[in-house]
């Protein structure tokens, strides 16, 4: 550069400018958190009460799809009990079951996979019809060697595995739905209530991340990111914290 002014100066400069200049430095942290429990407006956390969108006849339903997407084993609960079916309730419940955000105006065709459901149906309004077209689907008789007069719940596990593989091919048609698209969003939903952090209700103490190792929202873990194949030695944490971090009242 001209005028006596080296590149390295300038540079310098400028990352002095952005960080605070000489002022700024490292610090040490001790005894305290640098912050303060949800300072940081988190998601408001989903809390046990009654049902905001399944309804009691639907709820067998919902619960043994889940239970059969995620089955249990002797380490971690099923769909159900790890509280996919509450996550999606408080979904269907709210911006994602109304498609809030989303373009919903015509022309409704059929697009490529890519593109996502082209439904002139809202999640909350496919789900609603879904479930009751899948329990007539099951009591007239077309669930496998069940006979007929039972809801996909009181089918046997192999027959109701038979029927979802039958969704999922496409060769199960539902009364109103499209049934195959149906299959992919239902198993999407269902991942993420078991994988999504708890404070949205699924994930219920954290099993799968315990499960599969993942530290959750811990502040930091870099020291152990090129660890491979050697599991985490800490608890998850939640975006909300861990219950013993709370300190009890009285």
């Amino acid at each position: 550069m001209s005028d006596g002014i080296r590149r390295r100066d300038v540079l310098t400069g400028a990352a002095l400018a952005l960080v605070g200049g000489a002022a700024a430095r490292a610090g040490v942290i001790k005894g305290q958190l640098p912050w303060r429990p949800d300072e940081a407006s988190p998601p408001p956390r989903v809390e046990p009460g009654p049902w905001q969108f399944f309804t009691a006849e639907e709820r067998p339903t919902i619960e043994a799809l889940a239970d059969r997407i995620i089955p249990s084993d002797p380490q971690t609960p099923g769909g159900k009990d790890a509280g996919c079916v509450v996550f999606l309730d408080r979904q269907l419940a709210g911006a994602y079951g109304s498609a809030e955000g989303l373009y919903e105006r015509g022309p409704f065709i059929q697009g490529v996979e890519q593109q996502g459901p082209q439904s002139s149906k809202t999640p909350a309004q496919t789900y609603r019809a879904a479930l009751r077209a899948l329990d007539q689907y099951t009591l007239n008789g077309r669930g496998g060697a069940t006979p007929g007069g039972k809801r996909f719940a009181e089918l046997a596990a192999q027959d109701q595995d038979e029927v979802l593989r039958g969704l999922e091919k496409g060769t199960v048609q539902l009364t109103g739905v499209d049934a195959r698209q149906f299959f992919v969003t239902l198993v999407k939903d269902i991942q993420e209530g078991f994988f999504a952090d708890p404070i949205y209700g699924g994930n219920r103490d954290m099993c799968a991340w315990k499960m599969i190792g993942f530290p959750g929202a811990r502040y930091d873990y870099r020291d152990w990111v090129g660890r491979h194949n050697e599991r985490f030695p800490l608890p998850p944490v939640s975006i909300g914290g861990r219950a013993e971090w709370t300190p009890k009242e009285g």
